[in-house]
């Protein structure tokens, strides 16, 4: 399959369980290039029996994201880990893990220059638009992502709110791809809506 120049990444969303999290990913695997298991509840097994769900599944390691948890991302040789504020510091990752690849959760372009002096591979941007899930935060929308984008030497992905109807916005701002949660695990069709963010995206190199 040939993708367009962007990403998808779907990010668990701390609501279902990690199997049918697993099942949903099988069905979209084909248009995404990173799945992320975000769950801040769950014990180091738990986490653990999540990602070989995804294994088994037919979900390759390389695509597979841990928030947080640089233990179980190395136990399980999955492709990396994507840290928070209360994570280790992303040097050290990078130091004692060289093979992880190590993605930043930032929230503004001089938390976004900190994760690329100290070694990042990416960052994760956002909340974008509006979303249920922080709602009482003001969505830092299009002309903030667009700022970071120009002065970041990192790949940048967006998060938040993302629609199929706004995805040409996203991208245009230059980001490498998009991090999407609800509009594709809450969905009863996640193949349908998965390939709509993905021909929605086309659009923009079209």
């Amino acid at each position: 399959m040939c993708f367009p120049p962007f990403e998808i990444h779907v990010i668990s969303n701390g609501k279902m369980s990690l199997k049918d999290f697993a099942s949903k990913a099988a069905v979209m695997e084909p248009y995404v290039h990173a799945f992320h298991i975000r769950e801040k509840n769950l014990s180091s097994k738990e986490l653990i029996v999540g990602v070989e769900n995804l294994l088994k599944m037919g979900i390759p390691q390389n695509k597979v994201i841990i928030n947080d948890r640089v233990d179980v991302a190395y136990i399980t040789d999955i492709r990396g880990v994507q840290l928070g504020y209360q994570s280790f510091d992303i040097s050290v990752v990078k130091a004692k893990f060289p093979a992880l690849e190590v993605g930043k959760s930032v929230h503004s372009i001089s938390e976004s220059r900190e994760a690329e002096e100290k070694g990042a591979d990416f960052v994760l941007y956002g909340h974008i638009f509006s979303t249920p899930s922080k709602p009482n935060l003001p969505s830092r929308g299009l002309t903030e992502l667009e700022k970071l984008v120009r002065v970041s030497k990192l790949p940048v992905i967006a998060i938040g709110g993302i629609k199929p109807q706004n995805v040409r916005g996203v991208l245009e701002t230059g980001v490498k791809g998009i991090a999407i949660m609800s509009g594709l695990l809450e969905t009863d069709d996640p193949l349908t809506e998965v390939k709509s963010y993905m021909e929605e995206g086309e659009r923009v190199w079209s």
